[in-house]
């Protein structure tokens, strides 16, 4: 990478920072930027055009736009970040997660420019950039490891086998792979992936752990030779390789086990000269035997949990240890238990489908003890360029019971109204048997994902939620004559549940005395208003909250959240599809197409094509036998949610 041509004064080695860019977006961005207005910094934005109103862009004290929405036009154009830190003043450049991150060439282009880098010496991590090569060093240095299988020399034996980017994280570039037919497959795509995210297509294999934890260790160095182990995390809950809950600190490990993985990890640290904040993973068997992952050179996502247990602030760790100042000898003592959830726009019952859409309202009820981390706010659009993560809630308590119970109440009270999210996920996790106990694996989705997903609906509670919205909507309109305070004949109103499809019919009539719900003999209805009815059921009286978007409507209350879509009173005749159809799941770019054209057989299952959707890949598969007789995808072409992209027809009896 060559160095931006304007070279900024020559930066004295320590200088306190002034003014600092953060090069990054959402939800890390307001981070740093809320750490820096605490210690006096000046702080800069840069910005796609998509988060040209962004909340980030809004908070910080200048803002530069990077032209265009895609990462590899925007978020990964190192030059121009550069540029906009020099043009604005800014005295150094803080990575945050993601994105350049983990560039060494991004950090030696800073620092060449005389700015400061909020992270270690790109040497170290150039050390720990790529995984193999991480792996190979660790080796040398003692480190219990995973042996990585070539993938061109891996038998049934190695099954199952996991593919990885060598470069990033995050769950990019991942695939699991349980038979060797399918591998030159998901290298391939693994490969793709990983060149689209980090602009490094390297990938490798290494024997999968089953029934593994994930346990990390949150370390700090600075430039006097002090290096602070700072406990331990568990990040097992995972969806495609991504951290959906993590905790810290990692419950149920000996004392001689957190031993090994605290010297390892520093002795990690010194092994490759690093300075500031980083974080050493490991796979830790159900035997209790720990392996290496790899060493992330940066601040973590999961990262506030640690925050909480140890009572400190990394952010501003970082910036001190990059003005100079020495840590002390050893870090803060642990205190209580902290556990994070992150909040997705996406549907988990649909394979973690990404939503996007106008977030109308995102509240989540504060207490202490209780932490939001948050990259939107209500009136904010999820598009399609970017993660889908909407916020981090984070539960601190004294004990590890109470953090969860804490951070499940919190979740469920909350008001999230707009697209589906993972919420109802993340309180049935938090609350299933396995993870209040404890007993937790990487595999905790995979075998409960079914349960947690599509639970036995509680049929009277989205019933009596559809009436209170059809009670709402008629109170509201007799405030306008709509109604007369005279009996009527019966009223109906037809809802469809979100994301399920399950169409309800609710039937109420105007008496003498008020609203009554036909179809619900034990319901009274005590009051209503346009968002807001009371009711009382076997003598328990409960309030639903009412909010109405359009035609979609999201009802709260103590029974739980649920969204409703009203149904026209008379159907489009049109709405309907080709039987075969395949339709775009979300919005997104075609990547991808499969050697396949109008005419061919295709077998179930078989892939057509692919789509990318934040970041991440997406499979497009037919979902029966037959020809194919319409194709209208191709790469690079932008498709909206619900567009058609191919047909199979039936083969004919």
């Amino acid at each position: 990478m060559t160095p931006h041509p304007r070279i900024a004064r020559p930066r004295l080695a320590h200088a306190r920072i002034e003014s600092l860019l953060v090069a990054n977006r959402g939800e890390i961005a307001r981070r740093v930027f809320r750490t820096c207005r605490e210690l006096g910094i000046a702080t800069v934005a840069v910005h796609s055009d998509a988060d040209a109103d962004a909340l980030h862009t809004r908070e910080a004290d200048a803002a530069v736009r990077l032209t265009g929405n895609a990462p590899a036009d925007t978020y990964l154009r190192a030059d121009l970040i550069v540029k906009a830190a020099l043009a604005t003043g800014a005295d150094a450049v803080h990575p945050g997660y993601g994105f350049l991150s983990e560039n060494a060439e991004f950090a030696r282009a800073v620092t060449d420019a005389g700015l400061a880098w909020i992270g270690p010496p790109p040497e170290a991590i150039e050390a720990m950039a790529s995984k193999t090569r991480a792996k190979e060093l660790m080796a040398a240095a003692g480190v219990p490891l995973l042996t990585p299988v070539r993938p061109e020399e891996a038998t049934d034996a190695d099954l199952p086998l996991l593919v990885k980017a060598a470069a990033g994280g995050g769950g990019r570039g991942m695939r699991l792979v349980h038979r060797l037919d399918a591998l030159p497959a998901e290298l391939a795509a693994a490969s793709a992936e990983a060149a689209s995210a980090f602009g490094d297509g390297e990938v490798f294999a290494e024997p999968y752990v089953e029934r593994g934890r994930h346990v990390e260790v949150q370390i700090l160095a600075d430039t006097h030779g002090t290096v602070w182990a700072l406990g331990t995390r568990d990040c097992s809950l995972q969806r495609r390789h991504q951290k959906v809950i993590e905790e810290a600190p990692a419950p149920g490990l000996t004392e001689e086990l957190r031993r090994t993985l605290h010297d390892a990890a520093t002795e990690a640290a010194r092994t490759i000269g690093y300075t500031g904040a980083g974080t050493v993973e490991f796979l830790v068997s159900s035997d209790g035997r720990p392996y290496f992952l790899e060493m992330n050179t940066r601040l973590q996502v999961e990262h506030p949990v640690t925050e909480c247990v140890h009572g400190v602030d990394l952010v501003a760790l970082q910036l001190r240890i990059a003005e100079g100042d020495p840590l002390p000898a050893e870090p803060p003592a642990p205190a209580g238990h902290a556990v994070e959830a992150r909040l997705y726009a996406e549907d988990p019952a649909r394979d973690w489908q990404p939503q996007t859409g106008l977030l109308h309202r995102i509240d989540i009820p504060g207490s202490p003890g209780l932490r939001l981390d948050a990259g939107v706010t209500g009136g904010d659009t999820i598009g399609v360029h970017y993660d889908p993560m909407l916020a981090k809630v984070i539960a601190w308590a004294p004990t590890r019971a109470e953090a969860v119970r804490k951070l499940a109440a919190a979740l469920e009270r909350a008001r999230i109204h707009g697209p589906v999210t993972n919420r109802d996920l993340l309180v049935r996790s938090l609350r299933h048997p396995d993870f209040v106990s404890a007993r937790v694996d990487t595999g905790f989705y995979d075998r409960h994902r079914a349960a947690l997903t599509v639970p036995e609906a509680d049929q009277e509670a989205v019933r009596l939620s559809a009436l209170a919205a059809a009670l709402a909507d008629t109170s509201g309109r007799s405030r306008f004559g709509g109604w007369r305070n005279v009996p009527s004949q019966p009223q109906s109103k037809g809802y469809r549940s979100e994301p399920d499809g399950t169409e309800h019919e609710v039937r109420y009539r105007l008496t003498r005395d008020g609203l009554a719900a036909d179809d619900f003999p034990d319901v009274r209805v005590l009051a209503t208003a346009a968002d807001r009815a009371v009711l009382e059921l076997n003598g328990v009286r409960r309030a639903f909250d009412v909010a109405t978007y359009g035609t979609r409507i999201h009802v709260d209350s103590p029974l739980g959240a649920h969204a409703f879509t009203a149904l026209p009173r008379f159907p489009d005749p049109t709405a309907h599809t080709e039987p075969g159809s395949l339709l775009a799941p979300m919005p997104g770019t075609v990547i991808r197409v499969g050697e396949i054209a109008v005419g061919d057989r295709v077998e179930a299952g078989q892939p057509l094509l692919w789509l990318e959707a934040m970041k991440m890949e997406h499979r497009v598969s037919a979902p029966t036998a037959g020809t194919l007789t319409a194709l209208h995808a191709a790469p690079g072409h932008q498709v909206e949610v619900g567009a058609l992209l191919a047909v199979v027809s039936d083969d004919p009896a």
